[in-house]
């Protein structure tokens, strides 16, 4: 107090200007101004005077909170608090330098994830995102989404699961790069017993061996090292993640390989429908009440005690509804919507693999009318084909999907490349041009002002993966994220959580994204983030729609009478219960600053 004292006296003397003088505020009132005048610009998808006991249907982000009930913007500023009071006292190494450079874990606000995760799941902020009604689910790969150690154990547990592989595993880059695969088989366990070890020179290639024997005879650790070992098969390592100086390239060919060893375990009938089955229970259970996922079917599939795969995919999304609609009979999926399958082939296949794949897709759309959604080419952007190169077959696409008599949207990934005008992330303006309804990361979209105008233009929303980008080195943390300057262009955005099981959430859902957001951008508050959950419901595909209804669902909001409507309503509804359980369970932080 005593140097405090002695500062003003100084101030006084010099001459330098107070808070309290009425120039400064003058200015500090044009300041606030300014600021308020910025925030009407940012969030903006739709203007219309409607209202509900929530929200008006203003989605401009200044608007919003202005028609917040006041048990929200009560609950909007205890959050606030909470995240400031939490960036100073969890997200701080210390006060002192001292004590700063004595400690070796790396701390500040917005620090990138997988050092931040352990920590993140402790906090208030956490316990908050965790319990968010959050809308759709719109961007996740859906082999990506299973708990990997529920997994193995599924293949453990399941009978007939072999391994395979096309030689001998048999040095510590085998280990990490060979292709393994695994399989069923009605081949008795005793059958392998005397064929030679997978992890020896004698292993005939492709030959089936037990999952038990090729686990007991692991040369590093037996059943427990081979239990660790195809985890991490199956996974990035965090370590993958640090190194940005290596480069984009380098952490994708890590992570293409864990696809398919985990397709391959997933795409036996027993297992899906089990792992299936509990991952809707964790996405209901984080406040997530539709999902599309992006499935691409590079297995056969086989039901359960059959040694052949079947001919076509008839009978997994046959298996995929049933565990759906089982879900939905349960006490914990009974407010859940439902799920439906953005088909996905892989942009560097040849024309002809293209097209095997978009005829399947629209046989299957045929068979199982309510099940597929949409779209989408999927893969490394700046290795696979541009879609300029993909535009004939997208064409033929569309016209074998008039004749056939079926509507199936594109939802392109484009723009998820570190480019600047090169052919990668030229992918925005073809995405565009084919008539895109939503776009998969757009992250390089904030270096185009045009296309930014033409995606608010023709509401096309951001499937925004933030913790994705950080992994896959395309941001070292969300503070380097372009996400603000997506918002604060008025695009619409929806955040995602892409391919969690592999990155390494631990958990599915999307508290780690949204709290990611919450925590690291300030001009994101809870008002924010409800935001971008509306956002997805707006934008979800919950039914077949033409173009002209699905900009009629995104543009009536609340007001509508169609499906969108009603659940966006319900969110609301939702939402106010949340922020009056946010209000109750914080009381102590719920102090009138004004």
């Amino acid at each position: 107090m005593g140097d405090d004292h002695e500062d003003l006296e100084w101030e006084l003397e010099e001459g330098i200007p107070q808070f309290e003088d009425p120039f400064i505020q003058q200015y500090l009132k044009g300041r606030d101004a300014l600021i308020q005048e910025e925030q009407k610009r940012r969030h903006g998808i739709v203007e219309t005077a409607a209202k509900s006991n929530f929200i008006s249907n203003r989605i401009l982000d200044a608007n919003l909170r202005k028609s917040l009930s006041p048990i929200a913007a009560r609950a909007a500023k205890i959050v606030s608090q909470i995240r400031t009071q939490e960036q100073h006292e969890v997200w701080t190494a210390g006060l002192d330098e001292a004590t700063a450079h004595q400690s070796d874990e790396i701390l500040y606000p917005g620090v990138m994830f997988n050092l931040a995760k352990n920590r993140m799941e402790k906090t208030k902020l956490w316990k908050i995102v965790d319990k968010m009604p959050k809308g759709s689910l719109l961007h996740a790969h859906m082999d990506a989404m299973f708990d990997i150690e529920f997994l193995v154990d599924l293949a453990f547990s399941t009978p007939g699961i072999h391994i395979l592989a096309p030689k001998p595993l048999l040095t510590d880059t085998d280990y990490e790069w060979a292709p393994v695969s695994f399989q069923y088989s009605s081949q008795p366990v005793e059958a392998s017993e005397d064929k030679p070890s997978i992890w020896t020179e004698t292993y005939e290639p492709s030959s089936l061996i037990s999952i038990q024997k090729a686990a007991s005879s692991f040369p590093k650790g037996g059943e427990k090292g081979f239990r660790e070992w195809l985890s991490s098969r199956c996974v990035l390592l965090p370590e993958h993640s640090y190194h940005h100086y290596h480069g984009v390239d380098a952490i994708w060919s890590h992570f293409a390989k864990t696809f398919p060893v985990i397709d391959s375990i997933l795409m036996y009938e027993p297992i899906f429908k089990t792992g299936l089955l509990r991952l809707l229970g964790q996405l209901a259970a984080d406040g997530i009440r539709y999902v599309e996922f992006r499935y691409g079917f590079s297995n056969n599939y086989r039901r359960e005690g059959h040694d052949e795969p079947d001919e076509d995919l008839f009978g997994w999304f046959q298996m995929v509804e049933d565990v759906v609609e089982q879900f939905k009979k349960t006490e914990a999926g009974k407010d859940f919507y439902g799920v439906r399958i953005i088909w996905v082939t892989l942009r560097r296949f040849s024309n002809k693999a293209i097209v095997e794949t978009m005829k399947q897709c629209i046989a299957t759309k045929q068979e199982f009318p309510d099940m597929i959604c949409g779209f989408d080419l999927v893969g490394q952007e700046d290795l696979g084909r541009p879609l300029a190169d993909l535009v004939p077959v997208l064409f033929w696409f569309r016209k074998q999907c008039a004749e056939g008599e079926v509507d199936i949207p594109f939802f392109f990934h484009a723009g998820e490349c570190l480019g600047d005008g090169d052919e990668t992330d030229q992918n925005l303006f073809d995405a565009i041009l084919l008539g895109t309804r939503r776009i998969g990361h757009g992250f390089s979209l904030f270096k185009h002002p045009l296309l930014i105008d033409l995606v608010k233009e023709k509401k096309i929303l951001i499937e925004c993966c933030p913790i994705s980008n950080e992994v896959l080195r395309l941001t070292s943390s969300i503070k380097a994220h372009p996400l603000p300057a997506l918002l604060a262009r008025g695009v619409p955005v929806s955040l995602c959580n892409d391919d969690p099981a592999i990155l390494g959430h631990g958990r599915h859902g999307l508290t780690h994204d949204f709290w990611q957001v919450l925590q690291g951008l300030e001009n994101v508050d809870l008002v924010g983030l409800s935001m971008m959950a509306q956002n997805s419901i707006r934008w979800s595909c919950y039914e077949d729609q033409s173009p002209a209804e699905w900009k009629a669902g995104i543009q009536n909001g609340v007001m509508g009478k169609g499906l969108k409507s009603e659940r966006l309503r319900e969110f609301g509804s939702e939402f106010e219960k949340f922020c009056e359980w946010i209000v109750l369970e914080f009381a102590e932080f719920d102090v009138d600053d004004d």
